[in-house]
């Protein structure tokens, strides 16, 4: 089991990506629907996701010379975890697309912040002679997490509606903060 697995490093991180890949899922398929209850239309959901995705591509440039920086990627790493959370709970009091831009943006910058420190310190803990196979373990699971959280975040919103699921997303967020800021340093 262990080999499936790997080391204990790599499955935390696993671990606790997971949880943020599935809260950002929850909402994925559903997206333009928000936008609609918020005012906007299919164009303003494409805006607003083209602006998410924009904030997220320039500020990844400047977070990862960040990452970089030994010692530093757990701090960043659980920045942008925390930032993810903030702006699914931001979600909650979103009443237009323009608000909705704030917080996209807020949620690009997050995703850009932890994901050069994830991917930092999850290379710096692979077997290099198995390299394929424990890259292929996080790419399963990025599709894993995406199916489970559109299909938990579709039952979710149907029965409970929108903010509930922000709440939830929020939630898994910070739980990943709070388990891998508890975790001793030497294992992160």
């Amino acid at each position: 089991m262990k080999r499936l697995f790997f080391n204990k490093t790599l499955r935390i991180l696993l671990f606790t990506n997971a949880l943020i890949l599935i809260a950002a899922a929850m909402l994925g398929p559903i997206y333009a629907l928000f936008v609609q209850k918020v005012g906007g239309d299919l164009l303003d959901a494409s805006i607003t996701g083209g602006v998410f995705a924009l904030a997220a591509g320039i500020t990844t440039l400047v977070a990862g010379r960040f990452a970089d920086r030994k010692g530093m990627e757990k701090v960043i790493l659980t920045a942008g975890y925390f930032l993810m959370g903030v702006s699914f709970l931001l979600y909650i009091v979103v009443d237009s697309t323009i608000e909705l831009l704030f917080v996209q943006v807020l949620l690009g910058f997050a995703e850009a912040i932890y994901s050069p420190a994830f991917d930092s310190l999850y290379t710096r803990h692979i077997c290099l002679c198995k390299a394929g196979r424990q890259w292929g373990m996080w790419e399963a699971m990025n599709y894993l997490s995406a199916g489970i959280g559109a299909i938990i975040g579709g039952f979710a919103i149907s029965y409970l509606g929108f903010n509930a699921v922000f709440a939830l997303m929020a939630l898994l967020c910070f739980l990943s903060v709070i388990y891998i800021s508890l975790l001793p340093k030497k294992i992160i």
